[in-house]
């Protein structure tokens, strides 16, 4: 066990040094420049000669640009061009060693480097207006930018290598090539940044998840300690009552033993509240968080199914919503539906089928959860939101705790409302539980 700890704690250590290093900024702008060299040499010659050539070194550069666009521009853009001159030179040299000059090499390709640093400047000048552009409106102006890049790069040919310039074809093809090129590449950035917002969203309601499956439960151990709460107050008043009736009487020595036991009482009183504020801490039951019924129906059928795959049973669940509000009161809400439908998990064999349903009566809104397992025996319908009463047991024979459904009933009881164990009308569903709440309450922090 405790390899397999370690082993797990090393993986994810891995994991966080990774990510770490993939954030550096020096890493970041390394992978921009040689990505782009490499990428720039996949490409066609449309017009003759090597006066203008299409690579994909430019959509690389732009969607690496947009992908990592917290980087300084300016600064990638002198890497970058400084990466694509020398990686061609390299590859000038490997090619025909023989027949390499350094000075013609950097002649030629000089002017692809001023390409990406004319690219970066103009990316530089939009940078920190990229988040409010639409995709429309980005796809136009890095078309522009990448026009004005290859007019910078031609310009500076002509000027190095003498290339004739003035074909009225080639512009063509550089301004057809750029606005392709600039709304194919911001539309693959559309559609990765989506893709990137989904596993967000996607992370983000698992999360929500699991804080409403803890707060849902937390809410229950809370109302009971309030509950014990009460009584304890109760017990130390009638112990401090019995401690002065003993006083009276003379029985000093007997008092005295009683007054212990209630200022151990009243100990037991201020460390439970003290446990229940600082568990109330945990949750704002007051929020102004609000979800509707159809999400707390969705949470609901989402845990359970987990649930009975945990429990390797093959269960079909199905949801009925017939109103859709929203409510503050969720929490008591989850709680009340998380406990009648994981009982009914469990009280079906290998498989079965559960169905829950919302939906309005009058001024309730009824909540009714329906199972296929075995029933509940009628000389046992009368006990079972009593506390510790329960038809279920442990693999080894001893009872279960049984305080889930009498659980349910005091919470929807202070709620004020009422549980009832209602006949099943079908031949399909064995046990239905229906549970009415005052539509108005629950409407209340809407």
């Amino acid at each position: 066990m405790n390899q397999q700890v370690a082993a797990e704690t090393s993986s994810r250590g891995a994991e966080g040094r990774m990510a770490t290093f993939f954030k550096n900024e020096k890493i970041q702008i390394l992978t921009v420049a040689i990505g782009t060299a490499v990428a720039g040499e996949f490409k066609i010659n449309p017009v003759q000669g090597d006066l203008f050539r299409i690579g994909l070194g430019g959509s690389a550069f732009l969607l690496l640009m947009l992908l990592m666009n917290r980087l300084p521009y300016l600064k990638t853009g002198v890497f970058t061009a400084l990466t694509v001159v020398v990686f061609r030179m390299v590859l000038d040299f490997i090619s025909a060693p023989h027949l390499f000059s350094i000075e013609e090499s950097g002649r030629v390709h000089t002017s692809a480097g001023l390409y990406y640093m004319t690219f970066a400047i103009g990316m530089f000048v939009i940078q920190s207006r990229l988040p409010q552009m639409n995709l429309l409106l980005l796809s136009g102006v890095t078309a522009l930018i990448d026009f004005g890049s290859n007019t910078v790069e031609m310009i500076c040919r002509w000027g190095l290598t003498g290339s004739d310039i003035m074909i009225p074809a080639t512009w063509g093809y550089i301004f057809l090539v750029a606005v392709i090129r600039g709304f194919f590449t911001t539309g693959l950035y559309s559609s990765i940044a989506v893709s990137q917002i989904r596993a967000l969203h996607s992370e983000q309601k698992k999360r929500m998840e699991q804080m409403l499956a803890v707060n849902a439960g937390l809410y229950g151990e809370v109302f009971y300690l309030r509950k014990s709460m009460d009584t304890i107050e109760h017990l130390t008043s009638s112990s401090y009552r019995l401690y002065t009736d003993m006083k009276r009487e003379g029985l000093t020595e007997y008092s005295q033993r009683q007054l212990s036991i209630t200022q151990e009482i009243h100990e037991v009183k201020k460390d439970s509240q003290r446990i229940a504020a600082g568990l109330l801490k945990l949750f704002d039951q007051q929020s102004k968080t609000v979800l509707s019924l159809f999400e707390i129906l969705d949470y609901t059928i989402r845990g359970n199914r987990k649930y009975a795959t945990m429990l390797d049973k093959k269960v079909t669940f199905t949801a009925r919503l017939e109103v859709n509000y929203s409510t503050s009161e969720y929490i008591p809400l989850l709680t009340i539906l998380n406990n009648l439908t994981s009982n009914a998990v469990e009280a079906l064999g290998e498989k079965g089928s559960i169905e829950v349903s919302v939906c309005e009566q009058g001024q309730d809104t009824v909540l009714t959860v329906y199972d296929s397992g075995k029933g509940i025996e009628q000389q046992a319908r009368e006990l079972i939101f009593e506390p510790g009463f329960t038809t279920k047991f442990a693999q080894g024979g001893s009872a279960a705790t049984g305080i889930g459904l009498s659980h349910v009933h005091d919470i929807v009881s202070s709620l004020g409302g009422r549980i009832q164990l209602q006949e099943a009308d079908t031949s399909l569903w064995k046990t239905v539980f229906e549970v009415k709440l005052p539509t108005l309450l629950l409407k209340k922090g809407e």
